[in-house]
């Protein structure tokens, strides 16, 4: 499975990313992934790869590159429950130093840059979201409804919120087919309820499903919180998904 280290030249500097995609000469639809909190690394990869050996050219931006390549965070093989604090505490101050703004451009440039390459089929892409990457997946599908097809978001964080650019107020915007995979513990049943009433209000198509016995995380291995059944379950739902909106002939 051939793999690449990209840069991708946005409106603030070179994005450092990962790429991976079929060995057989032919173009294949194009997947952004959007990473979770933690960060790109290994975990990620092997998701690339896992998704590129299905026919798709996957692509994962490290979105925290303002603040250096990736890794960004010294990161232990295995994120254990110790040391989430430690690593939170590094995190939250770049994710709230991310503004609408740069979320916006950035996801032009990774969109552009994805239908640029050569191994990718013309036509529009999916994009999916992990933990906090399903903020920045759904912003851009909402900004990019012509050029996204699918949208697929794990373990969520903070999909509703009381300000006035939550993420749930795009609905009206959204064209793409949607995936929503939660944990147990992810949203409140209101939350869900406020969430859904969004999206039905504009006829979006969705499925949103909460995976049982899983807590946020939990299809990434390298953590305490992952569920191998979440981690399959999460295949299930997004290659069908994916299968329907991205046609490969």
């Amino acid at each position: 499975m051939p793999t690449k280290t990209l840069r991708i030249q946005t409106t603030d500097g070179q994005a450092d990313a990962f790429a991976a995609f079929p060995d057989d000469g032919e173009r294949h639809p194009g997947v952004l992934i959007y990473m979770d909190a933690f960060g790109l690394r290994p975990e990620l990869e092997r998701k690339a790869r896992e998704l590129a050996e299905h026919g798709y050219y996957v692509l994962v931006p490290n979105v925290f590159y303002r603040h250096g390549p990736a890794p960004v965070f010294d990161l232990p093989e295995h994120i254990g429950a110790e040391d989430r604090s430690g690593l939170i505490s590094q995190i939250m101050p770049l994710i709230k130093a991310y503004t609408l703004e740069q979320v916006l451009s950035d996801a032009e440039a990774y969109l552009g840059f994805l239908a640029a390459q050569a191994e990718v089929r013309p036509g529009p892409a999916a994009v999916i979201g992990y933990c906090m990457g399903a903020v920045l997946a759904m912003r851009a599908a909402a900004a990019h409804p012509d050029q996204v097809a699918a949208f697929a978001a794990f373990h969520p964080a903070r999909l509703v919120t009381d300000a006035p650019d939550s993420p749930h107020l795009l609905a009206p915007r959204l064209k793409a087919r949607i995936h929503l995979g939660l944990a147990e513990n992810d949203m409140t049943p209101e939350t869900i309820d406020e969430l859904k009433q969004a999206l039905d209000a504009e006829g979006v198509d969705y499925t949103c499903e909460i995976y049982p016995g899983t807590v946020h995380g939990f299809a990434m291995s390298d953590t305490d919180a992952f569920d191998p059944a979440g981690l399959e379950r999460h295949w299930d739902r997004l290659l069908p998904l994916l299968q329907r909106t991205l046609p490969q002939t």
